[in-house]
């Protein structure tokens, strides 16, 4: 079996395991649902309760158009044209596009740069979770770095321009395009009278309203040492997203050393640090996604604090020897499962 297939066996045994974990039985034996490959992703909806099939159609419809708008490898999309017009022309781009590259600047900034949208040539360079991944030279890194620096995006408001100011600067809306698509596909389905669905984007979740009988949905917390499927503890949720960055999504490994994708925009190299996952749970899914990647990126202390300072965000730090920290407002939603990590304070 080669890489990609076995990529896309992996993503469908956890949106298996995710609807077994978030659903129980008692719900409905069978779900209204559609499983596409999407955004680089498994892309699963399950609703669970009557509805016309035609409301996945309108899902689907939308979740592509963001795909060919926001997929920097999709020739013609809106974000492949202002990468290869770097340097020389304002591009205009569709308001989805715009506001998503306005939301990538905001959290760009609260990072200090740490998560920044401008990492294309980095993440090019590196080619991890593609054929052709490899360690790039110093050399190699050193050059790339000088191309990443959210400031140089220019934006005009008033005609849904973008221009990147160097010539080979390249943005990636990778951290932040599936959280965007989830909020989308949840609009859709509350416009559509839908109550009860689970969004899975890859492992992003969106937890639409609450089980039909009024209790949360389990949402299970990937193992980052096992196999995909298996679960350190589950949080319960109704109507928030919950969203996972880690060291187990894509990675290489060479001469016996692991190299993970969440690329550091300073050194050039992965983030280096305690953690093994961040788990980030809140309203909005593009703010999951984004925040994830930040508080990853961040480290722990750093990571928790900000979070810890943000309204109605709150997470799971999961570190290297399996000690488990979770922001306050998580006391009585989530409960660790699993006897080999441990709780901290």
């Amino acid at each position: 079996m080669g890489k990609f297939k076995r990529i896309i066996c992996l993503l469908l045994i956890l949106a298996l395991f995710l609807s077994l974990v978030g659903c129980s039985t008692k719900i409905r034996n069978k779900p209204l649902t559609r499983t596409e490959f999407l955004l680089g992703t498994i892309v699963t909806v399950n609703i669970y309760q009557d509805a016309n099939p035609i409301v996945l159609d309108k899902v689907f419809e939308r979740i592509k158009d963001i795909d060919n708008k926001m997929s920097k490898n999709i020739k013609d999309s809106d974000i492949y044209k202002v990468n290869i017009n770097s340097g020389n022309d304002y591009i205009k781009v569709s308001e989805d596009v715009f506001d998503v590259i306005k939301r990538g600047i905001f959290y760009s900034k609260l990072s200090n740069g740490k998560f920044d949208i401008t990492i294309g040539p980095l993440v090019e360079l590196w080619g991890i979770g593609t054929d052709r991944a490899k360690v790039p030279s110093e050399e190699e890194i050193n050059n790339t770095i000088k191309l990443i620096d959210y400031k140089k995006i220019l934006l005009d408001e008033k005609e849904k321009k973008v221009k990147l100011m160097e010539k080979g600067m390249k943005i990636d809306l990778g951290g932040i395009a599936k959280g965007y698509a989830a909020d989308e596909v949840a609009d859709i389905l509350i416009n559509e009278n839908v109550k009860h669905a689970i969004i899975n984007l890859g492992g992003n979740i969106f937890a639409l309203g609450s089980k039909p009988d009024g209790s949360p949905w389990n949402i299970g917390v990937q193992n980052p040492f096992t196999k995909r499927g298996d679960y350190i503890g589950i949080v319960k949720v109704i109507d928030k997203t919950v969203v996972t960055s880690g060291v187990y999504e894509r990675y290489f490994e060479q001469n016996g050393k692991r190299y993970h994708h969440i690329l550091d925009p300073y050194t050039g190299y992965p983030v280096e640090n305690s953690l093994v996952s961040v788990s980030i749970i809140t309203n909005k899914s593009i703010d999951a996604d984004a925040l994830s990647t930040v508080a990853f990126s961040l480290g722990l202390s750093e990571g928790k604090r900000l979070i810890e300072n943000l309204d109605g965000v709150e997470a799971i730090f999961i570190t290297k020897d399996k000690r488990v920290f979770i922001t306050d407002g998580l006391n009585n939603t989530f409960k660790l499962t699993n006897p080999d990590f441990h709780m901290q304070k």
